[in-house]
């Protein structure tokens, strides 16, 4: 590791950003050195400004890409160098808002019947059931399982938030049922290891890219022609429970967002609360000619 990439790092440790921004972050920034091939504290502000064409007209990145790109770099240049480069202001993607995909409840459940790996089928029916992020189904450790109040406790969660999910009572026996033949001390899915004979005694996770890797085979088998994600399982989860009555705030908490506003567009409605405005409205203008 160079001193300027660990300088970088134990600023982002400084600041409390987490191991997944520092990993993002150091490669975004090593990423645009390499486009110019040069040391990244010895790029200038014109090289940077062309670098983001690139990836605006060439590469034609997503918006969240770009930006974490230009997160990266605004850190780097402002805490590491430090370094002020005004062109920074200039290439921000504008914002635009994207309604999220939203899987009916019956084709979550087809691909979670698609998924033939017990550690990939138990992992996608944690996120789905209690609504969690990808990392923290992956990372769910045993003792954040509280069987007594019947919740998941999520630790540290994206934005380093505390919260507590509802366990669902038919989820626990499956947990237990794939948890018993290891009885790994932390995680729930550890890591397999090289011959799948060491989770009893893994120090780490599954591998998040194994799940998402499995969930794209399962939807494409299933037949599902929508760009769906494993983060989709927990869109369909919160609009399932805004469809049955659950209360907008009380979604908001579970899925851990700060502004009701992020939850608003999360739940994005299926067809079933459009038949329910649909006939609201019908009845509605029912006097009128």
């Amino acid at each position: 590791m160079t001193p300027l990439r660990r300088r970088m790092i134990e600023d982002m440790q400084l600041r409390g950003l987490s191991e997944r921004t520092q990993e993002t972050s150091t490669r975004a920034v090593r990423q645009l050195a390499e486009h110019d091939g040069v040391s990244p504290d010895q790029l200038t502000e014109e090289e940077v400004r062309q670098s983001f064409i690139v990836l605006h007209t060439e590469k034609r990145l997503a918006r969240a890409s770009c930006t974490i790109a230009l997160c990266a770099i605004t850190f780097f240049s402002e805490r590491t160098l430090p370094r002020q480069w005004a062109m920074l202001d200039v290439v921000r993607p504008a914002k635009g808002q994207k309604l999220p995909v939203v899987l009916r409840p019956e084709e979550v459940g087809k691909i979670i019947g698609l998924i033939r790996l017990p550690p990939y089928r138990v992992c996608l029916s944690l996120i789905a059931s209690c609504g969690r992020r990808l990392l923290e189904g992956v990372r769910l450790q045993v003792p954040q399982i509280d069987r007594g109040r019947m919740q998941l406790h999520i630790q540290a969660g994206k934005g380093k938030k505390d919260r507590s999910v509802p366990l669902p009572p038919r989820l626990l026996p499956l947990l237990r049922r794939h948890w018993c033949p290891h009885r790994n001390p932390v995680w729930l899915v550890p890591s397999p290891g090289r011959r799948g004979e060491e989770r009893a005694t893994a120090t780490g996770p599954m591998e998040e890219r194994s799940l998402q890797k499995a969930f794209r085979l399962a939807v494409a088998e299933a037949g599902i022609h929508t760009s769906a994600s494993v983060h989709t399982v927990r869109h369909a989860w919160a609009t399932h429970l805004l469809e049955n009555g659950v209360n907008l705030h009380l979604i908001q908490v579970w899925l851990g967002h700060s502004s009701p506003t992020t939850t608003t567009i999360s739940t994005h409605l299926t067809r079933t609360a459009e038949q329910q405005a649909d006939a609201a409205l019908e009845a509605f203008t029912a006097g009128l000619s």
